[in-house]
């Protein structure tokens, strides 16, 4: 019997889906920064109160700081949201990964059992 021809193929595939499952990990560690940004943003907002005494230039500076606060804190949570967004495509790319592995494995695994067989 001939010898299995697709070991090469196999060993690119496994090599394809630990670049995959590395791509995964970091994808995770950037949305879990980008949601902790998002958390901090939040939490310096609420921190800034709403002046409730002051002169007018004071409350109007205090609410213009607070806008700010604001705007950046929704910027982050829209970068949070296309970290989850990037984090879900790399596992949709590692799923991709590991079916193609394992059809090159089945392959083996049918050659092999046919290899069996015929002896």
């Amino acid at each position: 019997m001939s010898r299995f021809r697709l070991g090469a193929v196999l060993r690119a595939r496994l090599a394809q889906e630990d670049a995959a499952k590395s791509e995964v990990a970091r994808a995770r560690q950037d949305a879990a920064q980008a949601a902790e940004f998002a958390r901090h943003q939040g939490r310096r907002l609420r921190a800034r109160g709403v002046p409730v005494d002051g002169s007018a230039r004071a409350i109007a500076a205090a609410l213009a700081a607070r806008h700010s606060l604001a705007i950046a804190l929704a910027e982050a949570d829209q970068l949070a949201d296309e970290a989850r967004d990037r984090t879900a495509d790399q596992i949709a790319v590692l799923a991709e990964a590991a079916k193609a592995r394992r059809s090159v494995e089945r392959l083996a695994e049918r050659y092999t059992a046919a290899g069996q067989l015929r002896e």
